[in-house]
């Protein structure tokens, strides 16, 4: 039987369930949250059957449901998007890609050109999830280097600072992609000019994702404290950019793994605070955007690695309907990869060996790779391969693929 509910009221369904809480559970819960006095129980259990049967909630109690399940009000009920499309760069500057590299040849640089610019800067880190890495690789490259030569222009101070800007937004996307690539130097060297861009122009959020990549770096590698200073160090200087979210966020996995859960919770919530109160992004799809579905994302993965399985599973199966258009289409390939290899670990707790190597194989299919995470989260899945179902040829052979792609990668070899 097809379930034709809002996707909103499956997921509050399922977050409940997945707490074993009734539906007066759900009710004394969403009382904690709320800054008044809520109708007596059976009003507001009958209110909650509507809501879970897919009667839209007022503005009043999205967000105390949201603050239930520890998300955030459009992680739930997402906001629509004011994007005007892919030919957004002509419609707003006027200008195709060859006339504003022709504009940026001549000896000053006028507003136009430096609106045309930061409107491709905005569409190459919204290709980041999908694009192939060596061709995103190559033309973020030359965008860098286009701009980094207007240094030598006649700019006004304004300009200066926003060309240098434009150059750490641009440093920084590369980084990420090299990082993604097993090109670890290169990327920290990257990573390192974005923070003196970033410092020379006084640009907080740019600063600030450049410390949220070492925390990444670090992560990735096993340096739970380091990512924790440089999430802490991130923070103070970005507190109110949407990078102070994702920052909260890798704190949160760093705790995950150093086995305190107590810290998992406090960073959580941080960051969940930190994004219930930030304006809606206008362009979820820029890497540095940190977007409502990405907090479940941080959740899910912090989830996993503290044994709350049916919490982290119902968050998976969240990330991947949101990561996934409805023609099967897969819009956020990197988070879908976690979000099975997640769903692998879940079943392997489970016994379900054929799920956790269907979701594991699944995982390392993708053409759009973030190779250091994928490792990092497929690790944890071997662990549960070797330690429940070592004699077994599947778990084997799987172990054997994991252990070839960290061969390809030195450095990221799974322990």
């Amino acid at each position: 039987m097809t379930d034709d509910r809002p996707a909103w009221a499956r997921r509050i369904a399922a977050e409940r369930m997945a707490r074993d809480w009734s539906q007066r559970d759900a009710v004394r819960a969403l009382r904690a949250h709320a800054p008044t006095e809520l109708p007596a129980d059976d009003s507001m259990i009958r209110q909650w059957k509507r809501w879970e049967s897919g009667q839209t909630p007022n503005d009043f109690y999205q967000p105390l449901i949201a603050a239930v399940f520890g998300t955030v009000t459009h992680a739930l009920f997402p906001a629509p998007s004011r994007r005007d499309g892919d030919k957004e760069i002509l419609t707003a500057s006027g200008m195709e890609t060859l006339e504003i590299v022709s504009r940026l040849n001549r000896s000053d640089v006028d507003g136009a050109t430096l609106d045309a610019l930061r409107i491709t800067i905005d569409r190459l880190c919204s290709e980041y999830p999908y694009m192939p890495s060596e061709q995103l690789l190559i033309e973020g490259r030359q965008w860098l280097r286009r701009v980094v030569e207007l240094h030598s222009k006649s700019l006004t101070l304004t300009q200066h600072r926003e060309v240098l800007a434009m150059s750490g937004w641009l440093a920084l996307l590369v980084g990420c992609v090299e990082y993604d690539t097993g090109a670890r130097h290169a990327a920290e060297s990257t990573r390192r000019a974005a923070l003196s861009l970033a410092n020379e122009s006084d640009h907080a959020e740019v600063a600030g994702w450049a410390h949220e990549m070492r925390a990444w770096f670090a992560l990735t590698t096993g340096d739970y404290r380091g990512v924790i200073a440089a999430a802490r160090a991130g923070a103070e200087v970005a507190m109110h950019h949407g990078v102070a979210v994702q920052l909260a966020g890798q704190e949160a996995k760093a705790w995950a793994r150093l086995g305190d859960r107590r810290q998992v919770e406090v960073a959580l919530d941080k960051g969940r605070r930190l994004l219930e109160g930030m304006e809606h992004p206008e362009n979820l799809d820029n890497h540095f955007v940190v977007d409502p579905a990405k907090f479940d994302f941080y959740a899910m993965d912090c989830y996993r690695l503290v044994g709350e399985d049916r919490l982290a599973r119902t968050l998976a199966e969240e990330v991947l309907r949101a990561g996934t258009d409805f023609d099967g289409r897969e819009r956020s390939p990197m988070r879908n990869a976690e979000a099975r290899v997640t769903l692998g670990v879940t079943a392997a707790r489970e016994g379900d060996l054929e799920e956790a190597l269907t979701m594991g194989e699944r995982a390392l299919e993708g053409d759009r790779q973030s190779v250091p995470s994928l490792i990092m989260t497929s690790r944890e899945l071997a662990a549960e391969m070797r330690r429940r179902y070592s004699s077994e040829p599947g778990a084997q052979d799987y172990l054997a693929r994991l252990h070839a792609l960290g061969q390809e990668k030195p450095g990221f070899l799974p322990q």
